[in-house]
């Protein structure tokens, strides 16, 4: 069983930085695509970023590329969000997800996640 909690929303200003954390339970962590989603109020589910298994590849939903990084430490079993230059737009639940089959390549689709946290809220003022 894959357990994920993260933590580290908040509410900010337009302009500031968060980074948000997810603690992942599971001794496959370190074999497994790892992704950040969001939903805003009214909106589907979107992209924001994931990262390969051995964290050699990521990738980016558009509206978020240059302004937020993703990366993982497998010793930790943890993977992290570093978001800079904050929007209102960039308001919404984030949710951390682990792909659903080890030893996977990277997807931006939501379905080939499995496993997903409670989410974590970040608002951003303007």
């Amino acid at each position: 069983q894959v357990q994920l909690v993260e933590s580290g929303g908040g509410l900010v200003q337009a302009g500031a930085s968060l980074r948000l954390s997810c603690a992942v339970s599971s001794g496959t962590f370190s074999r497994r695509v790892m992704g950040w989603f969001r939903q805003a109020p009214g909106k589907e589910r979107e992209l924001v970023a994931t990262i390969t298994w051995g964290g050699g590849f990521t990738d980016y939903g558009d509206s978020v590329k240059g302004r937020f990084t993703i990366s993982r430490d497998n010793t930790k079993n943890a993977v992290y969000l570093q978001m800079n230059s904050l929007k209102s737009e960039d308001t919404a639940v984030y949710y951390c997800a682990a792909r659903s089959t080890i030893f996977s390549v990277g997807s931006s689709r939501e379905r080939d996640y499995g496993y997903w946290g409670q989410g974590t809220q970040v608002t951003v003022s303007s």
